[in-house]
This record gives structure tokens, C-alpha cells and sequence, in this order.
């Protein structure tokens, strides 16, 4: 620090760790301290981006040039072979559209350090999560045509297995049907009229009754990852699934990016579609610097809620006519703009582009004043 400030360099707080464990690792002296200081000033000061600099373009170059050498396909999802998950160029097109509904959500959920190496509490969580119907827990299933009634038979192993509590389906059952008798573990349904048609359909309802999970979530896969068990689901409803005991707050992640705004909040969705973007990439065994990336999600973030970016969001939305009119649409936002009578200021690059002047760019953005000769 004592160096830091003397060379009056004005690095984060991340950084200077680093180099700190750097010189502790390498058990550099103040004058060799002292050097490596003064390179990483010079390559800062480099890293950083000059006055009038086109960021936006070159956000858009830097993401959209690796796009073209993604994948189509929706690929397994890495260490857990039984969910599907999107990935590549449809994933993020999904991210950058603001897709209010995902083709394939999905959750890691994890536990806290009390739980994360106690598989049976997992389990009866994993359990608790996914999606159960009555399917998954009988032994017998009769459709009788002579009494008109459909005769079940509940596997008490299965229940004990799936770590489920019978009272508690015996509720859902009786809150579900009004016309079934118990009688221990058989159960007899009657249909609203006797008639076959009647019969089939409560089958099916009585084999569709779902008896356990939370909303939104179908499957889910318990893996091990490193010293502790975390689960994967398919679907996603990370509101329900925070409030529930022994799970980790902070690891627990979707990407419902949506779902992430309404839960969390604004800021943790800009983060999301970063990680997201940034993870998509990286799976492709592309690499894009993560300031193109930040600044896209600054964009779609930048009013409060998660916007697309495309005619529906920030393209559409351009204080600029011309503008708005180059990207889509330009019949209905000229038509648009000269009912209201709207001005165009010409500030940004397309409108200049459009009626050739040069741009507020580099050398375009700087106006320079000549004093005569008193």
C-alpha cells in the first residue's frame, strides 16, 4: 500500500490483493516490488479504454463474432447426464431477447455446511422439491367395471423410500377426490356418474394427482460435487425453494434470469445475465472480456427492469428517429415521429451515419476552436 500510494496509482481493492499475495508468494523486495508496480501501472493505464471510443460497437462486435462459431444444439448439462439444458447461440439469444419463458430452466441447489455432506437430509429435500404423483407409489391399480369404481393399493416401501409422509397424501387424496374410502392402505375412487367414459378420466386424475414438490419443478438429480452433495433440477422456483430449511442462500442459483429480478432484485439480475453470458461462452471454449458483457447487461438493467434488446426493448425505445428507424420497423417509427413532430438531435453515430456527417467518435467527438490573430 505504502508503494501503491507514493506511485500515486489508483488500482481496486482486488487488485492490489493480488499483487500483495504475488509479492508474499515470490518474496519480491521493496525495489523489486517496486518494478512490478510500475509495469502494472503501465498495463493498467493501457486496459483501460480511451476517450470516445466506440464501447458500444465494439461490445457488440466482441459478442457477436464468437456467436457465429457456437453451436445449435441443446447439449446434456455438464456432470449431470440426465437433465437437458440449452446452451450455445440458442441460450444466448434467450439471455439478450429477456425470454420471460426459458426453454429449459433449471436450479443448483446447494446446502449449508451443516447439511452439505448429509445425504439422507438432502434426499428428503431432493424429495420434497421434485415432483411426485401417485403413479410413483402404487403397487395396484384396478379400473372395476362392475362396481364402477377405480381400486388402488399405496406401496408403503416406495413412500418410506421417497422419505414422503403418508398422512400427508391421505390429506391431498381427500382434498382432491370427495367420493374415495380408505381403508388402510387401499383406496377406492368413485366417478361423479357411472358411466366408462366418467371411469377413465378419474383414472387418469387418480394417477396424475400430484402428491408432492414445488410448483414449477419436474425432475431433480442429487450429485456430488467435491466434498458436498448439491441438486439439479429441471424447472425452476427459486422463491419457494430459499425459504426452505438448510439451503445455502448465496450458492442456490436458476437461470430464470426473470425469476432472479422478481426474487432478488435488479442488481442480482445484471449479475446473472453476466454470469450467464459469461458461462455460455466459456462452455464453448470462447472467450470475450467481460466489460462487453457487463456493459450489455448494464443496458438491458439500466431502467429498473430486465429489458430485451431489440425492437420490443432498447433498440425500440432510442431517443433518436433515425435511430430507432434504421434498426426495424422504419416506416412505423417515421410515421410515429412526424404525428408527434418529434426532433432529432443528432448526438449518436447512426443518425450521423444515415445523413452523412461524421460521427462523435475518435476525432468526430472533439470540436476544436481556432483564436484569430489579435
Amino acid at each position: 500500500m505504502k508503494i501503491i500510494k507514493k506511485k500515486k496509482a489508483n488500482f481496486p481493492e482486488s487488485l492490489i490483493d493480488e499483487i500483495a499475495a504475488a509479492s508474499e508468494r515470490r518474496e519480491l523486495t521493496d525495489k523489486e516490488l517496486g518494478e512490478l508496480i510500475d509495469r502494472i501501472i503501465k498495463a493498467y493505464e493501457r486496459a483501460k479504454v480511451e476517450d470516445g471510443e466506440a464501447v458500444g460497437t465494439v461490445a457488440a462486435q466482441s459478442v457477436g463474432e464468437p456467436g457465429t462459431q457456437m453451436t445449435m444444439r441443446t447439449f446434456h448439462y455438464a456432470g449431470v447426464a440426465e437433465l437437458n439444458v440449452t446452451l450455445g447461440l440458442p441460450r444466448l439469444i434467450e439471455i439478450v431477447d429477456a425470454r420471460k419463458k426459458i426453454s429449459t430452466p433449471t436450479m443448483a441447489i446447494y446446502f449449508e455446511e451443516e447439511y452439505m455432506d448429509d445425504e439422507e437430509f438432502v434426499r428428503r429435500i431432493a424429495n420434497q422439491i421434485g415432483k411426485s404423483s401417485m403413479n410413483d407409489i402404487l403397487k395396484n391399480f384396478n379400473l372395476n367395471y362392475a362396481d364402477m369404481n377405480v381400486v388402488v393399493e399405496l406401496d408403503l416401501d416406495k413412500i418410506n423410500d421417497k422419505r414422503l409422509d403418508l398422512d400427508d397424501i391421505m390429506k391431498r387424496i381427500e382434498k382432491a377426490f370427495k367420493r374415495v374410502e380408505i381403508d388402510n392402505n387401499i383406496l377406492s375412487f368413485e366417478p361423479p356418474s357411472p358411466s366408462i367414459r366418467e371411469l377413465r378420466l378419474l383414472a387418469d386424475k387418480v394417477r396424475d394427482l400430484q402428491i408432492s414438490g414445488v410448483k414449477n419443478i419436474g425432475k431433480v438429480v442429487i450429485s456430488r460435487e467435491g466434498q458436498e452433495w448439491a441438486i439439479h433440477t429441471e424447472g425452476s422456483n427459486l422463491g419457494s425453494v430459499l425459504k426452505m430449511e438448510g439451503i445455502d442462500k448465496i450458492r442456490t442459483t436458476t437461470n430464470d434470469i426473470h425469476e432472479i429480478e422478481k426474487v432478488l432484485g435488479i442488481e442480482a439480475a445484471r449479475n446473472a445475465i453476466i454470469k450467464e453470458a459469461q458461462t455460455t461462452m466459456e462452455e464453448q471454449g470462447l472467450t470475450v472480456d467481460v466489460r462487453h458483457i457487463m456493459l450489455v447487461a448494464d443496458m438491458m438493467t439500466a431502467d429498473g427492469s430486465v429489458k430485451s434488446i431489440g425492437r420490443h426493448g432498447i433498440s425500440g425505445e432510442k431517443a433518436s428517429v433515425l435511430a430507432r428507424a434504421s434498426f426495424e420497423e422504419t416506416g412505423k417509427h417515421l410515421l410515429r415521429a412526424s404525428i408527434r413532430g418529434e426532433i432529432d438531435h443528432l448526438t449518436g453515430i447512426i443518425e450521423n451515419i444515415i445523413i452523412g456527417q461524421p460521427i462523435p467518435l475518435g476525432t468526430g467527438s472533439v470540436g476544436v476552436v481556432m483564436k484569430p490573430r489579435s
